[in-house]
């Protein structure tokens, strides 16, 4: 059997390299064209050494893929994505340009008119334990934001089940490769080394993310969420800890409750290959260089909180190999393939 050509746009990313080195070692495609515009001309080796058996040129534009992701910034990714879409290419896009259904949305958060409003009703929001019959059938995939995907995993079972209050407080840490490869004051190493902040506490660009997918599993009851998120001197990762109060009658008062939200989120994830439900309030180490997330639900018997615990590596489960899971199911391939690897520790 062939295996599929795959094209990134925009290698030259955290993402869009993560996305080469897992391709790399996918059974099922074979990575075949990636472009970089600060790259054009130059190996994928030259400029990443860890990918130096990769034989590849960066160029300015994709050679005749089967498949391709896009990985440029918001605003570009959909002006590159719509011409690989009227040629009938399958794409997982990266960036934030269809994660939203709503133009209007997209503009207040991101600052500009969508390029191209009319595939945001197509887009399938692409995070994969919640969405999997779509992602299938889909053409246009949205990779989830790394923050959403840890946050909306955490609360997806609570708010599905109508366990908890509409009011929810996520409060997120993340490494500092979430804030991509440009130079920037604040991600320096002597800014960022010995120190942790709270930033965007006006609204985070995820934060609406976050929002309509919580919703949606809510079946449109309006939720109220705080979103804050805070950079920490470490490469990658992220820990969510959500808290929502639960609703009167819903959890027993006492230890019971605890057992019952757990067994409540042990079904939910039953069969996921990916997303696992722990013993102990889990590390970002934990999950580095893997595509799992792991989460710790319990209660907080003297305020009936319900508190759950979200680890993630931004890159992988966060971004590229996300993107990885959404191609394998739009190409019918094993859910798991290329994905096989197990945490690295310490």
């Amino acid at each position: 059997m062939s295996k599929v050509r795959v094209g990134i746009i925009n290698v030259t990313g955290y993402i869009g390299v993560e996305l080469a080195r897992l391709l790399h070692r996918h059974p099922n495609v074979i990575l075949t064209s990636v472009t970089g515009r600060s790259a054009v001309g130059k190996g994928l080796g030259e400029v990443f050494p860890h990918l130096r058996d990769v034989d590849l040129t960066i160029k300015p534009d994709l050679d005749e893929v089967d498949f391709v992701f896009a990985a440029l910034p918001h605003g570009e990714s959909a002006a590159a994505v719509v011409p690989v879409l009227e040629r009938g290419v399958k794409v997982v896009d990266v960036s934030a340009d269809f994660r939203l259904t709503d133009a209007v949305e997209y503009e207040r958060w991101y600052e500009l008119a969508h390029p191209a409003p009319k595939y945001l009703k197509e887009a399938v929001y692409g995070l994969v334990e919640l969405n999997r019959d779509r992602i299938r059938s889909a053409r246009l995939v949205a990779n989830p934001g790394c923050y959403p995907t840890s946050a909306i995993l955490a609360l997806a079972p609570a708010v599905k089940e109508g366990l908890i209050e509409p009011d929810i407080i996520v409060d997120s840490k993340s490494g500092v490769s979430g804030a991509g490869r440009g130079l920037s004051l604040t991600t320096h190493y002597s800014e960022v080394n010995e120190n942790v902040c709270a930033y965007a506490l006006n609204g985070h660009r995820h934060l609406p993310e976050i929002a309509q997918e919580l919703r949606r599993l809510a079946g449109g009851s309006a939720l109220s969420v705080t979103f804050v998120p805070h950079l920490i001197p470490m490469t990658r990762g992220i820990l969510s800890t959500c808290y929502a109060r639960l609703k009167v009658g819903k959890v027993t008062q006492a230890e019971k409750g605890r057992e019952e939200v757990r067994r409540l989120y042990q079904d939910f994830y039953d069969g996921e290959h990916f997303v696992k439900v722990v013993a102990a309030p889990p590390q970002t180490k934990q999950t580095w260089g893997s595509n799992l997330c792991l989460l710790y639900p319990t209660v907080d018997l003297r305020t009936g909180r319900l508190i759950v615990i979200s680890c993630i590596d931004n890159l992988v489960k966060g971004g590229a190999g996300q993107a990885v899971q959404n191609m394998n199911l739009m190409l019918g391939f094993p859910e798991t393939a290329g994905l096989e690897g197990t945490p690295i520790h310490p």
